[in-house]
């Protein structure tokens, strides 16, 4: 049986977080969007999609690198 790496303990931590910010955006916004505010709602929303795409920008960066080094060989 193999061990998990520091690399594969991040990519699940990684999961794990992108969960935790959806969880929170989906309760916050149904929150806001009961008490009228539905404004804030999808600055809510628009917030917790920014905030996933800084975490998952560098991965979609080391995906083109390794396509990029395959073809190149």
């Amino acid at each position: 049986m193999q061990s998990l790496g520091k690399e594969d303990d991040l990519e699940v931590g990684i999961i794990f977080k992108i969960a935790a910010v959806g969880i929170l955006v989906s309760v916050l916004s149904q929150i806001l969007k009961h008490s009228g505010r539905d404004e804030q709602a999808f600055l809510v929303s628009l917030a917790g999609l920014l905030v996933v795409l800084f975490w998952i920008v560098p991965y979609i960066y080391d995906l083109f690198e390794s396509i990029q080094t395959l073809f190149v060989m």
